[in-house]
């Protein structure tokens, strides 16, 4: 059974103002919303902005965005975190530090389809590594969710034309965007072992711990003459995946598997597409298609029946 960690005390004074905090439907949305537009300012910065520095300064941005809102929790929970520092640094490591590396990393040698595609391996992914690691097991509701909800994020990413997949071609780039899609299973698995701390708490040491974990790594990148530009492109590109991806998406996904289980949670990422959908049409002007219809229904069908309590 997908557990789930014992529920952590309110973000601030007063019940009311925080019902979105509970809220387990409306913080399943704000993932996938945030982190659609992730792997687009991946690909559309590719050739100016190098991938360990788009990385790295994401997550100090995000650490900065945070530490306003955290200061007085971490002081409270300082010794809580460093009694569990193998716990915190490995986190970090796998869900900061390598999983974002890795998607920028395979941006230079794949398209951003291709990224899509591969992504949507995820949920099934956490399902394999929480079972692996804590024998989790899910009902056959959960199990009919998931499909569900691969066959609608693969219907809207293809267009609805499946001919799409039989012209994969697996490349460098999509053995990168797979092995962060399994690293970042684990750390979604693993998150019920995290030291009972505030949640900003462990945000902002998360993101202070992943960046000094990618800073050697940074100034070697830059060392080898792929220096971080200061261009209006770049600090657009760090302002997006530092604010919205990292500091607002990671806040919400995290709350979601405290409330729903790592296995649940993960099914977030096919909002990813919903969204990405959406926002094309809204903003980009493209013209809704049965395909869009059929993709979202399967997704939100998928997502309900597995989000289903055991009875």
């Amino acid at each position: 059974m997908d557990s789930k960690r014992a529920p952590e005390p309110e973000p601030g004074p007063g019940k009311t103002q925080y019902v979105w905090w509970r809220d387990a439907r409306f913080l399943m949305l704000v993932p996938g919303l945030v982190w659609a537009g992730n792997a687009i300012v991946a690909r559309a910065v590719v050739s100016s902005v190098p991938p360990i520095g788009l990385a790295f300064w994401r997550w100090a941005l995000a650490a900065l965005v945070v530490a306003p809102f955290a200061m007085p929790h971490v002081r409270q929970d300082m010794r809580t975190m460093l009694r569990h520092w193998p716990m915190m640094v490995l986190l970090a490591a796998l869900g900061i530090s390598f999983f974002n590396s890795a998607l920028y990393v395979a941006a230079h040698t794949t398209t951003a389809l291709n990224i899509v595609m591969l992504q949507v391996s995820a949920p099934v992914l956490v399902v394999l590594a929480s079972y692996l690691v804590f024998r989790d097991t899910i009902t056959g509701a959960q199990a009919l969710g998931i499909v569900l909800s691969l066959i609608g994020a693969l219907t809207l990413i293809t267009h609805g034309d499946w001919h799409v997949l039989s012209e994969f071609q697996f490349n460098a780039g999509d053995v990168w965007m797979l092995t962060a899609c399994a690293v970042y299973a684990l750390y979604t698995a693993l998150l019920r072992l995290r030291p009972s701390v505030h949640p900003l708490s462990f945000l902002f040491a998360s993101f202070v711990v992943g960046a000094g974990l990618l800073l050697p790594f940074y100034a070697a990148e830059t060392w080898h003459g792929q220096a971080m530009p200061l261009s209006m492109q770049s600090v657009l590109a760090i302002l997006y995946v530092g604010v919205f991806a990292s500091a607002i998406g990671y806040f919400a996904f995290n709350r979601c598997v405290e409330l729903l289980g790592a296995n649940t949670a993960g099914l977030s990422i096919y909002l990813t597409p919903v969204f990405g959908t959406v926002l094309a049409i809204l903003l980009l002007g493209e013209q809704p298609q049965a395909y869009h219809a059929v993709g979202i229904v399967l997704i939100g069908a998928g997502i309900v029946l597995a989000a289903r309590r055991r009875g």
